[in-house]
């Protein structure tokens, strides 16, 4: 009993000892636990300060500056959309301008479609990669399309490995079995079957009510008999 009651009396000494050691610390560097305590207030202030009275009339002038861009896109006058009409901007010009802002990560997505149509695949690559916004919509259809740029350039197996991304971003009924049809085709047409087979699967496992499901079985068993 008594050596029990020594360990915690040592416990408790010890614990004095840390507290005793933290207070003359405090003593010795008030005035730099000051300064520090201080700086990152200031950071705090600056980083809100920043959101509010810089980034979001920012924010808010893009969207304005960007609407005609996305009229003219729905419009397919492309070559407008991308480069502006004179008076208003085009997506590389908000892209330009605004670079930080929400506005100027989807006119990065918007300038890779209006590529992709063009033809130009490296160029439309480079853009979707830029598109970084988390839109469950929109970043399958970037990543899906980047898959379709590869493809355009013969690179079958970034085609795949971008579409199976496409799938797994934002998974759901309709744009998940569809890329993984497209991961599936690429990955044949690459040689890989079996992680062909296995993008194959998971259309007739996990979404078996889908379009693409319907002719599944029929891909597989071609597969398997290879």
């Amino acid at each position: 009993m008594a050596k029990k009651t020594d360990n915690t009396e040592e416990k408790i000494m010890a614990v004095e000892e840390a507290l005793s050691k933290s207070e003359v610390f405090i003593e010795k560097n008030q005035k730099l636990l000051g300064i520090i305590a201080g700086a990152i207030a200031l950071l705090v202030l600056a980083y809100f300060g920043f959101q509010r009275f810089y980034l979001m009339p920012r924010e808010k002038e893009a969207q304005s500056q960007m609407f005609m861009a996305e009229k003219y896109f729905e419009m397919d006058s492309l070559k407008l959309a991308l480069n502006g009409d004179g008076m208003y901007p085009g997506f590389l010009g908000i892209i330009e301008d605004y670079g930080i802002t929400k506005s100027a990560k989807l006119a990065h997505y918007y300038a890779g479609i209006i590529y992709l149509n063009e033809g130009q695949y490296e160029e439309a690559i480079s853009h979707l990669n830029k598109f970084k916004l988390k839109d469950n919509m929109v970043l399958p259809m970037a990543k899906g399309a980047i898959g379709d740029a590869y493809m355009e350039l013969g690179k079958t197996g970034d085609a795949a490995d971008n579409y199976l991304k496409a799938a797994d971003t934002y998974k759901n009924d309709f744009t998940t079995p569809l890329f993984l049809q497209k991961a599936a085709w690429a990955y044949e047409e690459s040689g890989n079957t079996e992680k062909a087979l296995k993008a194959y699967e998971r259309i007739r496992l996990e979404f078996p009510r889908s379009a693409e499901a319907r002719d599944v079985e029929k891909y597989i068993a071609r597969l398997k008999g290879q």
